[in-house]
């Protein structure tokens, strides 16, 4: 099902009319998953499909639907949900249908401040399983109350996520497919050096204290052929991610959780120390010629003002 899409169509099949709702309404359907959630009765087309039959029953005609697909509900930066307020703002529609009010928004401060905007413009909202109409005070009501519950539901997931995460990370598993270079994930989610990649990891180290020059170490290793975890070419922000990993020294830190973990160490504390001296150091020179350039360039400007001052007495 493609955002934005635009129709004057009715669906077919003939359903009830329900004598409660004004007929004859222009509709915009809203249907919305966020990642992992592709489940049924949570999937676009099902969501649509039950839009359709709210619309259907109401003698409401469909003329837009917008799907954001993967999008967080979390705030309203989503690409079909600001070009539907924009067809609101510009007098297209009468109502906005959702299969259920979490798929519309999650913040309760979003969902009062985009209910007052469409209210402002008669844009009525409408939830296919919450039967929510914001057209009258008691819909109103309902809708703030319905508005609370599901922000409470998204902060207990977080919170409950966060404590999953941290019992993830207690076991040292690492949390995504992409493990630094170095290492694989194993079946058990740990990680576990690669013998190639660790020796690559330490002529890494060992060229940036000869070179003392990321570019001219991405330089050498893209001249030999040698390419990143990502097979790609490497470059100075590549180098220095490798060069400032504490996970290579045994530093694990996951999900605000850390410990020191052995058997994932690939460099030295010491060569480590000494990379990050080197790094420091230069690092620590460039913002002292920062500042200077900008006390000097400070100075002359004063100078001038002085100057231009001095030849209008």
């Amino acid at each position: 099902m493609n955002g934005g899409f635009h129709s004057s169509e009715e669906s077919p099949g003939e359903q009830a009319v329900d004598d409660t709702q004004p007929e004859g309404l222009d509709a915009a359907i809203y249907a919305r998953t966020s990642s992992g959630s592709q489940r049924f009765g949570y999937s676009i087309d099902e969501q649509v499909n039950q839009c359709w039959d709210q619309c259907t029953s109401a003698n409401w005609t469909v003329e837009y639907i917008f799907t954001d697909e993967a999008e967080s509900g979390r705030n309203t930066d989503r690409p079909q949900f600001q070009q539907l307020l924009e067809r609101a703002e510009g007098g297209s529609i009468d109502v906005v249908v959702f299969w259920k009010l979490d798929r519309f928004c999650r913040s309760l401060a979003d969902l009062v401040r985009i209910e007052d905007q469409l209210r402002a413009l008669d844009v009525g909202l409408q939830s296919v399983t919450e039967h929510i109409d914001t057209t009258t005070p008691v819909g109103r009501f309902n809708f703030r109350n319905l508005a609370s519950a599901a922000e409470l539901e998204s902060d207990l997931t977080s919170q409950r996520v966060k404590m999953g995460m941290h019992g993830f990370a207690k076991e040292h598993k690492w949390p995504n497919e992409h493990p630094p270079l170095g290492y694989t994930k194993l079946d058990s989610d740990r990680l576990e050096i690669i013998t190639e990649e660790a020796r690559l990891v330490r002529t890494i180290f060992n060229q940036y204290l000869r070179e003392r020059s990321m570019p001219e170490v991405a330089y050498h290793l893209n001249s030999e052929g040698v390419f990143t975890k990502q097979d790609e070419e490497w470059c100075r922000q590549s180098v220095n991610t490798v060069l400032s990993n504490e996970l290579y020294i045994g530093n694990y830190s996951v999900a605000g959780f850390e410990d020191h973990v052995e058997e994932y160490r690939i460099i030295s504390d010491e060569r480590f120390n000494t990379v990050e001296d080197v790094r420091y150091r230069f690092q620590r020179g460039r913002n002292e010629m920062d500042e200077a350039r900008k006390q000097s360039k400070a100075e002359r400007v004063l100078e001038q003002y002085k100057k231009a001052k001095e030849s209008t007495e």
